[in-house]
């Protein structure tokens, strides 16, 4: 495959904008927050702009004097963030808060089958009994790996590898190799049974990032490895001549959707060479979704389990989201990273 063509230079300002215009939104404690600073940890990482820490290093500690919400599944990605600032700084406040919301999803969180988490939120109004969301793979299950790996701690480790395996139980289809959005156990079914770009982002970008974590003599690798494989190989059949994937990814009369594509890109990107031909014309559609002020377009509202596919058709895409910022720096870090090892 040819190397991939982009300015460094260029993807390094537009990285400076859309991490500038993420700092300009209000966030609470919860999931919004999570991805959207998941991706400023990933800038960071990429760039080495101690700027970027700062800001954020700021609001954490701005919340954590403030008091901290109940913890739910989809609450505790704010715990990506607080392990780059350990890892960064050293400062055991973060890393003890993390452990906080590891021990919660290992001894507290809602399950199902065998051991799964069900979908939660932090609302009283939104209760999804024995639900398994393709969500939980990045806001808990990449999470419990990551604190498993940094502390030795294997519950936590075992504990995020059980996530995996269940969520691909359920959610990955044996046929096609996508993700579905949603299982409900209850009614041993996938619901509305869609195929939905974020949710196969979700799924594929966490994928390849555990990959990275997990001994290739554990079992786990190459049952997580092959389900990434299946999934890559039937997505970029269905990329858009402009690059992008559409919010339904085998619906060309869904709207191309930007968070979605920007995790699936990213996933592309890690896999060295393979997809460069898939990553390059990525590459175009998603600077295309950014403009001068850092703002990502084309990024669909948070989405439930829609009822059928004209529901997901009609989720809106006008506003700026902290998961469209999230992934998008995702994606660009990850670019910047290929300069450094275009192998994978």
């Amino acid at each position: 495959m040819p190397a991939l063509q982009f300015d460094e230079e260029e993807i390094k300002q537009i990285i400076d904008r859309v991490v500038d215009r993420t700092f300009r939104m209000d966030f609470s404690w919860d999931w919004p927050g999570g991805v959207a600073f998941y991706g400023v940890c990933e800038a960071y990482d990429a760039t080495g702009n101690k700027a970027y820490l700062d800001q954020l290093k700021a609001w954490v500690d701005e919340n954590i004097e403030d008091g901290l919400p109940k913890l739910s599944v989809n609450g505790v990605s704010i715990g990506h963030c607080l392990l780059t600032l350990y890892e960064a700084t050293g400062e055991e406040k973060y890393m003890e808060i993390a452990k906080e919301m590891a021990e919660f999803l290992t001894h507290q969180a809602e399950r199902f089958a065998e051991g799964v988490f069900q979908h939660t939120v932090n609302s009283l109004h939104d209760v999804f009994p024995q639900q398994a969301w393709v969500d939980t793979m990045f806001m808990a299950g990449y999470f419990l790996l990551r604190i498993g790996k940094r502390l030795g701690n294997k519950e936590y480790f075992e504990d995020g590898l059980k996530q995996y395996h269940g969520h691909e139980k359920y959610l990955q289809d044996p046929d096609t190799h996508l993700y579905y959005h949603g299982w409900d156990h209850v009614n041993q079914n996938w619901m509305s049974g869609i195929y939905w770009a974020r949710g196969n982002s979700w799924a594929a970008l966490t994928m390849s990032k555990a990959l990275r974590l997990i001994e290739v003599q554990h079992p786990s690798y190459m049952v997580i490895d092959g389900s990434l494989r299946d999934q890559l190989s039937a997505l970029v059949r269905l990329q858009s001549p402009e690059g992008l994937w559409h919010t339904i990814v085998n619906d060309e009369d869904s709207y191309l959707e930007t968070s979605g594509s920007a995790g699936i890109a990213t996933a592309l990107l890690m896999q060295g060479r393979l997809y460069n031909k898939y990553a390059q014309k990525a590459i175009d559609g998603i600077l295309a979704r950014i403009k001068p002020d850092g703002t990502v377009t084309g990024v669909s509202a948070g989405t439930a389990v829609m009822h059928d596919a004209e529901g997901y058709r009609n989720v809106p895409c006008k506003r700026i989201q902290g998961w469209g910022q999230g992934l998008t720096l995702a994606f660009l870090g990850q670019l910047l990273r290929t300069k450094e090892n275009p192998y994978g």
